[in-house]
């Protein structure tokens, strides 16, 4: 089948896609969105999503007044931060990649384990209100098992 392509939401591709296929999640966020926290990938039961890769891309501005952007999932029962932006790597037009400076994973590469099934993956932020910004560019590579 292939890469679905630009998607928001999985649950039209859950039935047809096969074990190990490819999820590719291109989405221009808005600052709005991010505040109020997003799903990104909705639940699909008895489906988990495993985190390939991640890279982020402050549009419109700097990112501000947040302490940093998060994607997160579920693992073990717990929601664990796959992916955290810190805002002083959300410069405008600048690409942040999972694992690099500013943008931590979990120890061990745990972010590239697979999350829990049935549970989402979220986008969200922490602290103050994610200003400067007016979007974040998200792109996702997530393996459906």
């Amino acid at each position: 089948m292939g890469y679905p392509g630009r998607i928001k939401n999985i649950t039209a591709y859950q039935r047809s896609l096969a074990d190990n296929q490819p999820v590719v999640v291109n989405r221009r966020l808005t600052a709005a969105e991010i505040n109020a926290g997003l799903d990104l990938l909705t639940v699909a039961p008895n489906l988990r999503y495993r985190l390939v890769d991640c890279a982020l891309v402050a549009v419109g501005g700097a990112a501000s007044g947040a302490t940093d952007v998060r994607l997160t999932g579920v693992q073990a029962g717990a929601t664990v931060a796959l992916l955290t932006a810190v805002i002083a790597g959300l410069t405008q037009s600048t690409l942040l990649r999972a694992g690099a400076a500013n943008a931590t994973i979990l120890p061990n590469g745990a972010s590239f384990q697979p999350c829990d099934p049935g549970t989402p993956i979220r986008v969200s932020k922490t602290g103050g209100t994610l200003a400067g910004a007016t979007h974040v560019d998200l792109l996702a590579t997530f393996i459906l098992e």
